[in-house]
């Protein structure tokens, strides 16, 4: 067989990975090292997964809920079609809709819970939020002026134990005058449909007509403020602030990164510290590498020397456990990429099956701000964590295959 000078080190690197050794141990840790290799970017690459998951979730779920951004004048907005025509003129902006919100108490058979009850114009809110979406029972549209109907998320309607057509007491916190003292504001409402979006949102969020929660919240105005959606919920903050300095009247903004911006930027931290703790376990993979690579060396001394002797260059001979080294990292981390990909690509079945099958629930909407884990396999993730690892495995070649092309010949041939 003609082997080029070039071709050696190849040739000879895959020749000793595939060779049965006499020392069981070099192979065990061999092993080891592949099988570490293929578990840590697998790991890696599924929780990335899953923390962009998360991240999408946030954005697509809590803040198609939440307004991007919310316009205050000082009194209420007697006008909201007007000054949302204006705001919508402004760079960026996607729709502005009416919005009015009050703190109240829901009670309901001897159960009560604390919400915020939000007044929407329904043919507007279909501009700016996901509401329409996720009714999944009754209709937004029966949200009707006067009926004083109140859309409840699906969490809040099973701790009341209610279903659409039950009548509900709402309790304001502003006190009334009456012979027997001082009472709360109470008004019954009736549940004309009920939403999920999978988040905290369905546990503590009743919806009702704009006209309603202005007749309930006793507001001059045609509502508190006006909510604004942008095309880049990254332009909120400064398309607010923009708003704020350049309408005509006294403004004041608020906008998502004051609400929901510390959990946005809790899950990047997360994201972040987590793929580099989980990197360590690749590191260990590859020092595992070393070893095996050192331990090769020193079993494999007689055939660096003989291979010395017959003309093989340093540069050839560190080449040679180079691409042995190489192959362990390669192999282990061409599986652990297929591993984790099928992984990020499964785990919410996996989950809602585990789920389903034995009765009980990961993640809980009371606790979490969602009620299932959520995926999403980026593939700039994959390319990052297997150049990573690939860049780890072949530093990890380095001084072992360094050691081997400085064995001499006859030192290592002496006692042979």
């Amino acid at each position: 067989m003609n082997i080029s000078e070039s071709s050696l080190p190849l040739w000879i690197g895959l020749r000793y990975l595939a060779a049965k050794r006499r020392n069981h141990f070099i192979s065990f840790i061999s092993a080891s090292s592949m099988v570490g290799m293929t578990l840590g970017v697998a790991v890696l690459i599924l929780v990335l997964s899953v923390m962009n998951g998360f991240d999408h979730e946030l954005r697509e779920r809590i803040l198609g809920m939440v307004p991007h951004g919310v316009l205050y004048e000082r009194g209420g907005i007697d006008d909201w079609q007007a000054l949302a025509e204006q705001v919508e003129q402004q760079p960026g902006v996607v729709a502005a809709a009416p919005l009015t919100r009050l703190q109240g108490m829901l009670g309901y058979g001897g159960r009560v819970q604390g919400v915020m009850v939000t007044g929407i114009e329904p043919e507007a809110e279909a501009r700016v939020s996901i509401l329409p979406q996720h009714v999944i029972d009754g209709r937004l549209e029966d949200l009707q002026p006067g009926s004083f109907g109140v859309l409840l998320g699906s969490l809040l309607a099973q701790h009341l134990n209610v279903v659409v057509g039950d009548k509900i007491t709402l309790m304001l916190p502003e006190a009334t005058l009456s012979p027997a003292g001082v009472l709360p504001r109470v008004k019954r409402l009736t549940v004309v449909g009920i939403f999920s979006v999978g988040a905290e949102l369905d546990a503590n969020l009743a919806v009702v007509n704009l006209e309603d929660a202005r007749k309930l919240g006793r507001i001059n105005a045609q509502a508190q403020a006006l909510r604004v959606k942008f095309s880049n919920l990254f332009d909120a903050p400064a398309g607010i602030w923009r708003m704020v300095n350049t309408l005509d009247g006294y403004y004041t903004g608020s906008d998502w990164t004051r609400t929901h911006g510390n959990l946005f930027q809790a899950i990047k931290l997360e994201k972040t510290m987590i793929g580099l703790l989980l990197l360590i376990i690749v590191a260990v993979a590859a020092f595992n590498i070393i070893s095996t690579l050192v331990m090769v060396v020193t079993d494999k001394q007689a055939d660096i020397a003989i291979l010395r002797t017959m003309g093989a260059r340093p540069s050839t001979v560190m080449g040679i456990f180079m691409v042995q080294g190489l192959s362990i990292g390669l192999v282990g981390v061409v599986l652990g990429t297929i591993l984790g990909i099928l992984g990020a690509l499964s785990i919410s079945d996996i989950v809602a099956w585990v789920e389903q099958t034995f009765g009980f629930q990961i993640l809980s909407a009371d606790v979490y701000f969602i009620s299932y884990l959520p995926s999403q396999l980026l593939w700039s993730d994959v390319v990052i964590v297997t150049s990573a690892s690939l860049l780890l495995s072949f530093f990890a070649t380095l001084y072992p295959s360094y050691r081997a092309s400085r064995v001499q010949p006859a030192e290592a041939l002496r006692y042979e």
